[in-house]
């Protein structure tokens, strides 16, 4: 009896870290119902999601699973093949010549084999890149499209970094699993599968003893699989954190410096880098448990298999009625290999799959964002406006019960110009914002032509608009991609037109590039001035209908407001215009001006008659008269 201590030696270590591992699931499962740590989404939900993706190439992975059975061939055909070299080289050197010859052959088919085998994962490396640079470049297509169809308050609400890692970080976690895990993850399950059929058949009591050692893989492995999960999220949230930190903090780099905070920055970016460093830790830590106790059985079956087949050898004597000879003891050793190899190629590749499915989830967070500004069913596409607009008993709040606008209702006619004043939140830039339905009204209507805005489908309505932002935004590239964004058919001639039509080309001329000047990260090799006649040209070759001005004079020098007002009373004449000004003498000629405090309509008139009334614009444009006077005396 003695002589089986050794098995059950092993047997009780296994069956400790067994009664380990099982404390620590349940003590992790008690604190994921404490935190709520687990993930909002199921595996199978994120599987049948990411398979949606791959659908469309099913082709090239039937074609891929069938290259793959070659190779999968290989590992279960060599040892035996090792096993008969084997029993050949210890055959009577009275058939010598035979056993050379048959040596000879089983050499040959071994090598055949193998090349055939590298051959065979060489196609299949080839076919699975490109299939899955496909379906990735697919997902971050989808992804960004549905970025774009977000509401302006929805953008508001996601830090910018976020959405980019998910674009990038995400989806490139998730390249890894179309480029090499499915298939693998497949192969080794045929290899698993392939090679315990070939040990049954060679000999079946081996292969129990084998088998003894497959709970403990399944256990460790569920166990690692709710670590690993809880150790990913904690890598991806700070990933999130480091990105939207770097995002936020190097486009507001200026205001940092100016103030000489960059100590304090550095302190804080240093938390967050730290946070992410012990995530990456634990996730390794996890890991560096997993992979060794993995190897640990491997080392843990090869032992007990010398062992039974040394005692057989040594003593003569059968295991369990069957006998084990040095062929079958090599052919066992690789099989134990080839099946142990898989595992813990499974384990690394659960790695990478936690990792797919954390990012897949976040990605998909992304996706069930529904856009809170949409077409209705039945939404009109309108070849062309006059530009007449009625606001009919508006309110809007960005922030329930906080309301922005409290029942505005006014009319604007085809071809005129109408002027918002009043004080920092009365809601003049929120009524340009509303028409063009960048936000949703909560009560009462907004008509274009008499038909409500929420019937003309979104991009039929800001095809028609064009607005002019105070914070004049600029792309990399150049000026002629700026003005243009991607319009066809027009040439530079008609670009120069524009340009000449809103002053910009007074600049544009003494560039030594002209339209093909660089324009660098937001324009800051702009002024202000000039980003604002940029975006006056852009608008003109659009040709919109109605025109929507934002504070296009604040922060302006005199030369360049001169420049500017030239070019609004241009634009006057070409469409409807909407704007909101606090220097009252760009408004002067507006054919009406709404006066705006706290959300109402309070005067309504022209500049004239709002002179003669009196009232909150007389005194606005009183105060402003005297600020102006009191800076050119002391000027």
């Amino acid at each position: 009896m003695f002589e089986f201590y050794p098995l059950l030696a092993v047997g009780a270590v296994l069956g400790v870290l067994s009664v380990i591992f099982i404390a620590a699931y349940l003590t992790i499962r008690k604190q994921k119902e404490a935190i709520g740590f687990d993930r909002n989404m199921k595996d199978s939900e994120i599987a049948r999601r990411l398979l949606v993706y791959a659908k469309p190439y099913w082709k090239n992975f039937l074609f891929v699973l069938c290259v793959m059975l070659f190779s999968v061939a290989y590992d279960i055909i060599s040892p035996i093949l090792l096993g008969e070299i084997i029993e050949v080289i210890k055959a009577d050197s009275s058939a010598a010549a035979d056993a050379v010859s048959k040596l000879f052959g089983l050499v040959v088919l071994y090598g055949s084999i193998l090349i055939v085998s590298l051959i065979c994962t060489y196609v299949q490396a080839i076919v699975l890149q490109r299939t899955g640079q496909k379906i990735i470049s697919r997902i971050r297509e989808d992804l960004f499209d549905h970025i774009q169809q977000l509401s302006h308050n929805q953008h508001n609400e996601i830090p910018v970094g976020k959405l980019v890692t998910r674009v990038t970080n995400d989806t490139a976690a998730i390249s890894m699993m179309f480029t090499n895990l499915i298939v693998n993850l497949i192969k080794n399950c045929f290899i698993i599968i392939g090679v315990l059929i070939a040990m049954i058949c060679l000999n079946y009591m081996l292969t129990l003893m084998v088998l003894c050692f497959v709970p403990f893989i399944v256990l460790f492995t569920v166990v690692f699989r709710k670590f690993s999960r809880k150790a990913y999220r904690r890598v991806k949230d700070g990933t999130t954190d480091i990105n939207t930190f770097l995002s936020e903090n190097l486009s507001g780099m200026k205001i940092i410096q100016i103030f000489n905070r960059e100590e304090w920055k550095k302190d804080e970016f240093e938390r967050k880098n730290q946070a992410l460093g012990k995530s990456k830790q634990g996730e390794m830590f996890v890991f560096s448990i997993f992979r060794p106790l993995v190897y640990m059985l491997y080392i843990s079956s090869i032992l007990c298999l010398l062992y039974l087949a040394g005692r057989g050898y040594i003593r003569d004597v059968t295991f369990l009625g069957q006998t084990v000879t040095s062929g079958i003891a090599v052919t066992f050793y690789s099989y134990i290999n080839k099946f142990f190899n898989p595992i813990q190629n499974l384990a690394e590749q659960f790695n990478w799959l936690q990792s797919a499915f954390a990012s897949a989830e976040k990605i998909f967070t992304i996706f069930d964002m529904e856009p809170e500004v949409t077409d209705v069913p039945d939404a009109v596409e309108l070849d062309s406006i006059e530009g007449n607009i009625e606001f009919r008993d508006v309110w809007f709040a960005y922030n329930p019960d906080e309301w922005i606008l409290k029942g505005v209702s006014f009319t604007v006619k085809a071809g005129d110009t109408v002027a918002f004043v009043g004080a920092t939140g009365s809601g003049k830039t929120t009524i340009l914002s509303l028409l063009c339905r960048n936000y949703d009204i909560q009560k009462g209507q907004i008509l274009v032509d008499g038909r409500d805005i929420r019937t003309i489908k979104i991009s039929c309505l800001r095809r028609h608009f064009g607005q002019m932002l105070q914070d004049v935004f600029l792309f990399s590239g150049t000026i002629r991609s700026n003005i243009l964004l991607g319009l066809e058919g027009v040439d530079d001639d008609t670009v120069m037109e524009a340009c000449r039509y809103v002053n910009a080309d007074h600049f544009i001329d003494k560039l030594s590039g002209g339209l093909d000047e660089v324009v660098r990260d937001r324009g800051n090799n702009f002024s202000a001035g000039q980003r604002q006649l940029l975006s006056f040209a852009r608008t003109i070759v659009h040709k919109p209908t109605v025109m929507i001005l934002d504070e296009a004079t604040a922060n302006i020098d005199t030369e360049t407001e001169l420049l500017i007002q030239d070019s609004l009373e241009k634009m006057m004449n070409i469409g409807t215009m909407l704007m909101v000004a606090h220097r009252l003498s760009t408004i002067q000629h507006a054919d009406k001006i709404i006066v705006l405090s706290h959300g109402k309509i309070i005067e309504e008139g022209n500049h004239a008659e709002l002179l003669e009334k009196r009232g909150r614009y007389y005194d606005l444009y009183r105060m402003q008269f005297e600020k102006e006077r009191l800076s050119k005396s002391n000027a």
